[in-house]
């Protein structure tokens, strides 16, 4: 199990640092366009590794309703409202709102999937957003207008694919998942963002191409891999509580790529969100034994 856990941790990292990267790739591309060319470049390479290593499967009909599900909530849904949330509300706003998605996704995995909700959960996770309301919170409270519900929506839209991945993952091993999900969401996506955004005749620097390039192979092609097959084994509720960690990780990565102050109280979120996590998820066993083991 702990292996599975760092495995989460490397993920969250890399999306976490992907804040990073992300604001640096929308002063020269627009947002959706941004989205839907990643996704390109993902599904592209995907789709290459798929057929060169003979990976394709054939799915059931209730297979095909499921991605279609997954594609239309997780990535159209998903996107659509991040983007547009994030233009009518602030950064630290949408943060704080997209810290609820552990504490969403475990109240609806016990639902849906009849997973645990245990109380160490649930007070882990709470321990981990009070860390996140230090590191990305200024004291401004939330005014509620239309860009916070576009991320209250995007919110929810991740956490229910992270139930509909799990639920696939009694069907399919994570590889055709990931690869059908994301052909699936990029059919759905790109015609959205193309007409919303249409390309224009403005050139872009060769840099920006090639990081928008490897950002999407590594933190949406091969993260999602390593995301999807480590679900199965630690279940959804328990995953997504790894999901605080990237407001940690965007600011570390902050720190070193673009020499962004590191405040006390973000040190001490960060304390918080890396306690939380561990309570929710690790426990210590049988002392003599010295095993350790997950959360009951």
């Amino acid at each position: 199990m702990l292996r599975s856990y760092f495995w989460l941790f490397f993920c969250v990292s890399l999306w976490g640092s992907n804040f990073v990267f992300g604001s640096i790739l929308v002063q020269e591309f627009p947002p959706l366009l941004l989205a839907a060319f990643r996704l390109i470049v993902t599904t592209v390479f995907l789709l290459g590794y798929a057929y060169f290593t003979h990976r394709f499967v054939k799915i059931t009909m209730q297979e095909v309703k499921l991605l279609l599900l997954l594609g239309l909530v997780g990535t159209l849904f998903n996107q659509v409202a991040f983007f547009n949330g994030l233009k009518l509300t602030d950064a630290t706003t949408a943060a704080l709102i997209l810290s609820l998605t552990p504490i969403t996704t475990a109240f609806l995995a016990s639902i849906f999937l009849r997973e645990a909700l245990t109380r160490k959960m649930i007070l882990g996770s709470l321990v981990a957003v009070i860390g996140v309301f230090f590191v990305v919170g200024k004291g401004g409270g939330i005014e509620l207008n239309a860009g916070v519900f576009f991320i209250f929506l995007a919110m929810l839209t991740f956490s229910c694919s992270i139930i509909i991945v799990r639920k696939l993952s009694d069907r399919l091993d994570p590889f055709t998942i990931t690869v059908y999900a994301t052909a699936t969401g990029s059919i759905m996506l790109i015609p959205v963002a193309f007409l919303s955004e249409p390309i224009t005749g403005a050139s872009h620097p060769l840099w920006a191409w090639l990081l928008l390039i490897a950002s999407a192979i590594v933190m949406q092609g091969i993260c999602a891999l390593i995301w999807n097959g480590q679900l199965k084994k630690v279940g959804a509720g328990k995953a997504s509580i790894f999901l605080n960690l990237q407001p940690f990780a965007a600011m570390v990565s902050g720190f070193f790529l673009l020499g962004t102050q590191v405040t006390v109280s973000q040190l001490i979120g960060s304390t918080l969100i890396i306690g939380g996590v561990i309570m929710a998820t690790i426990q210590v066993g049988n002392l003599k034994s010295g095993r350790i083991s997950k959360a009951s």
